[in-house]
Formats: structure tokens, sequence, C-alpha cells
């Protein structure tokens, strides 16, 4: 492997901290991309413990009305697509707080889900969805079938980057499912990657960045095989992936090759392709940085919107803190009152924008941003303006 970029030592994405916390040392740990030879995957390659970033985990999905009409649709498509009924079993691989879960479970399937951390677990629970506290591997995996028998359809929305262990989950996954049942996997798409410039994706908790020909291998390796791919808009470009067990009977689409044939013609094959992005990345930052001394040095108030675990790739990365920002407002009732891990910017109700009336509202969630500016249209009424970091920082 060749390192193809570096954010420097980074505090994990969501070590958010507690009040009293903030004055105590923090661990760093190295944020360095590196660009496989042989399968030519993009990846991290210092892997924190598991246990260490995910027991406490305080991101919750349904935070999000955008995320959760996303899962809803997506619950009701893969209802209608596989046929499924009351007899059906899903099981959902870091289910959260049961986000796609609840409307399968809605619909009459039996659903099960597997996260390992406790806070959202407990939401998951206390939302009728049950749920095992724990992390998968081929254990859990002979324990579901014991319990459930095989099982219908296997899901993993943004969970199979943050696994070290890929083989393990493949193979725990074909163990408990049914000769023709189907694993389905979202992940953000390597291609808008590069080409939206979405660098604050890197945080350790990713530690893959996918296209489908690495996929594709790693899925042939374990008798396994991709039968599907489809274009979805979440984290600014993912793919959902459909794979299953080798010479079941869903025949293999023409999408996958059109997926392949758009990754050669991207050059993913190609390490210049990683340096040259790793020089975008520099541009980027010289110019959101630029744009916002100028509008301090103007005697501007701005305040930031959203504190996703990449917005704080972002903000260690580009050195940006409490002489920018005076807050982060946020939906997640997990955040608010706490500190951003790093630069320490406190996150609080979304109340206290029409509170302080900042000048500027940054939006670090930019995924969600039309969401966000619909949702505070107001704030323009208020003599507001909005900034969006990515694909290039601008003003709306």
């Amino acid at each position: 492997m060749t390192k193809v970029f570096s954010f420097g030592p980074t505090p994990l994405a969501n070590a958010f901290l507690k009040p009293e916390q903030i004055y105590q040392p923090e661990y760093l740990f190295p944020l360095d991309v590196h660009f496989c030879h042989d399968c030519t995957m993009l990846q991290l390659r210092d892997i924190i413990s598991p246990e260490y970033m995910f027991k406490d985990y305080v991101y919750v999905s349904s935070t999000s009305p955008v995320f959760i009409k996303h899962f809803e649709d997506l619950a009701l498509g893969v209802y209608r697509r596989f046929g499924l009924d009351k007899k059906s079993v899903v099981v959902d691989i870091g289910s959260n707080d049961g986000i796609l879960l609840k409307p399968l479970k809605k619909l009459g399937v039996k659903v099960l889900g597997i996260d390992p951390a406790i806070p959202v677990a407990k939401i998951a629970r206390q939302n009728g969805v049950a749920t095992l506290t724990s992390f998968f591997n081929r254990n859990v995996a002979k324990a579901v079938l014991s319990k459930y028998g095989p099982v219908d359809i296997v899901t993993g929305t943004n969970v199979f980057a943050h696994v070290n262990d890929l083989d393990e989950l493949i193979s725990g996954v074909r163990e408990m499912t049914k000769s023709d049942g189907v694993f389905i996997i979202e992940v953000p798409y390597l291609v808008d990657f590069i080409e939206k410039n979405l660098f604050d994706t890197v945080y350790h908790e990713h530690l893959s960045y996918f296209a489908v020909k690495p996929m594709r291998e790693l899925f042939d390796r374990l008798g396994m095989e991709i039968f599907d791919v489809i274009k979805v808009s979440t984290h600014g470009g993912s793919i959902r992936v459909f794979a299953q067990k080798k010479k079941a009977h869903h025949e293999v689409t023409p999408a996958v090759k059109k997926f392949l044939v758009m990754e050669t013609r991207a050059k993913l094959h190609d390490i210049a392709t990683y340096k040259n992005y790793a020089t975008r990345i520099q541009t980027n930052k010289a110019k959101l940085i630029s744009l916002l001394t100028k509008l301090k040095t103007q005697g501007k108030k701005i305040a930031g919107y959203g504190a996703p675990g990449k917005g704080n790739t972002l903000l260690n990365f580009f050195s940006i803190g409490t002489e920018v920002l005076d807050f982060i407002a946020d939906d997640s009732p997990q955040k608010q009152g706490l500190f951003t891990p790093g630069k320490h910017i406190p996150v609080v109700h979304p109340q206290e924008i029409y509170r302080q009336k900042p000048d500027y509202l940054f939006i670090i969630a930019w995924n969600f941003a039309e969401s966000i500016m619909k949702n505070h249209a107001r704030f323009r009424d208020i003599g507001g303006k909005f900034i969006v970091p990515v694909p290039k920082p601008m003003i709306v």
C-alpha cells in the first residue's frame, strides 16, 4: 500500500466531550489514507479498536428526516422486490436505533437488529425493535441461525466501511442466510468521493472507501457474488449493492458492468488519481479558510450547523475552532450540551441560532444542506446567510 494523503493526528470523529472533559488530554490517532496496488481499494492503515470507538457511540440515525424517508423507501422497496411476508426474517447489521427495521416490522416482517453501541441499541429496543448489543461475527451468526432459522435478507447500511475484518462479516452473513438469501449493503461511493471532493468523509470509523471492483473481488473470494448495484443519494453519493451466494437464482444485472466501466473511466485503479485528489483537498482548505478569515475580519458572527462525525475531520484538519465558530447547532439531543473533539466547540439546540442571531451559518452537515436551508428559511428572514464547504466553499 502507498500513502496518498494524510490528515495528521486526529481525535475520533464521534468522541464528543462532556463539559468536565474539555480540560483533559485527548487521544489523537493517525488519519492516513492508503491505496492498495493489488486490489485498488482506498483504505486506512491504522485501525482503532472498535470497542473503543463504538461502545458509547452517540450518533442516532432517526434525528434526520431525510434519513427516515430514505430508510422507509428502502424498507418498502426490499419488501416488494423480494416478496417478503410475515414469515420472512430480516437482520440489520449496525442497526443503530432501528431506523430501517421499524418500517419493515410495520410491514409485518420479523426483524432483528445487531449493534454494539449500548446507548443506541437501548433506544432501538425502546422503539420496539429487537436488538442484540454486539459486534457481528460468525458466532453471532450461528446464534441468530439457531434462534430464527436461515435468514431471508441481511442489510448493512453505512456499516460495511466501518469493519476491519470483512472476511469474518461476509462469512457470517453467508452462514446465516438462506440458499437464495440476499445481502444488501449501502456505502458511500468512491467515484462521488473523488468527483465531489468529499474529503471530510475520511475519519477513523471509515476504514474503506469502496468502489464496485474491489467489492466484487472480495465477495468472489468468499463464495458470494454481486448481482445488482443501484446509485443512491445519501452521504453525497452512495451505492446500494446486492449480493448472493454463488449460483443463487438472482440474475446479474447489466448495472454491475456499467459501474465497472465507470470506475475504469474514472481511473480509480491509478494512484495518480489520489495524488491529484490530495492537492485538491489543500486547495479547498485554502479557499475555505480565506473565506472564513475575511468574514471574521469584517466582524461577522459565524455559527455551525450540524455536528456529524465527518465535520470533525474538516474542523480539525482546517483548524477551525471557537475563534471562528461561536457554537454548532445540532438536532440530536444526544449531542447537545457536548463539545466537539479536538476543537471543543459547544454543540447546542438549534433555537440558539435565533437567540444569538449569527450572520452566517456554516453548514458542516453539508449532505443535508438543502433540507437544513429549507427548515431554517426564517434564518434568511433575519438577515442570515449560509456557507456550504463542499465540493467548494460558497455562500448561499
